[in-house]
């Protein structure tokens, strides 16, 4: 049974080898998301990850390995400790960052799913409630890969809109009262006008909740917007 989630972005400068200059803001991204990273390991030692990617829908076993060396720098990462299969050069951004918070929080594997961006919204509440029934009895630990909006604001990488602040504020109170409801509410029309490619694994996360049958408490470690694109971060974990 999936206890706990936590909801993370993947941006490529969580890696400091990536990034040009310490930056205080891009410093406390990487340690909210390495915190809830360790927060699934309390639980559970292999996890599962859910991310978006045109690749889509994929699933990658936790011998998979892959480098950042698409982003500049040869960073390789693995989903599974000891992995010794041959390194991905393009391996998505989400399984990446999968496999370096993995490193980071100290688990064992991650097997990671990766949806087409435009999954349905009906198929991403299935896919939640069959994450619950694959899981069991045993306690399980649920990563979930999604950035917020690329528009918000005259720093963003495209042009401002003006629906993307009201959303990001919206995607934020759903993370940080896991808001099943919400999540699924999300229109994916407008979701990927702004950006928000990660959309369909956010509604895999609000199915979990919903297929679990109990209650969540919420914890939003981090909401920011440091160079134009929203990032959040917050754990969910079940009540016992």
């Amino acid at each position: 049974m999936i206890t706990r989630v936590a909801v993370v972005p993947h941006p490529p400068l969580l890696v400091p080898e990536l990034t040009v200059r310490p930056d205080p803001d891009t410093a406390r991204l990487r340690d909210a998301c390495t915190a809830a990273a360790s927060s699934l390991t309390d639980v559970a030692h292999s996890w599962v990850a859910i991310g978006a990617d045109a690749s889509g829908p994929r699933e990658l076993g936790p011998d998979t390995r892959g480098t950042f060396g698409g982003y500049g720098v040869d960073v390789p990462v693995s989903l599974r400790d000891g992995s010794t299969a041959d390194v991905e050069p393009d391996l998505p951004l989400p399984a990446l960052v999968a496999g370096w918070l993995r490193g980071r929080g100290g688990a064992q594997a991650v097997r990671t799913e990766l949806l087409a961006a435009d999954t349905p919204v009906a198929w991403c509440r299935d896919e939640g409630a069959r994450l619950v029934r694959e899981t069991g009895a045993d306690p399980s630990a649920l990563l979930v890969l999604a950035d917020g909006t690329n528009c918000a604001d005259e720093r963003s990488p495209h042009a401002p809109d003006p629906r993307a602040p009201g959303f990001d504020e919206r995607l934020r109170d759903a993370l940080a009262t896991a808001d099943a409801r919400t999540l699924l509410d999300l229109e994916p029309s407008v979701a990927a006008d702004l950006g928000l490619t990660g959309r369909a694994a956010l509604q895999v996360a609000a199915g979990v909740l919903q297929a679990s049958g109990i209650g969540w408490d919420a914890e939003l470690l981090l909401s920011a917007r440091p160079f134009g694109v929203t990032y959040h971060v917050a754990v969910w974990t079940a009540r016992s």
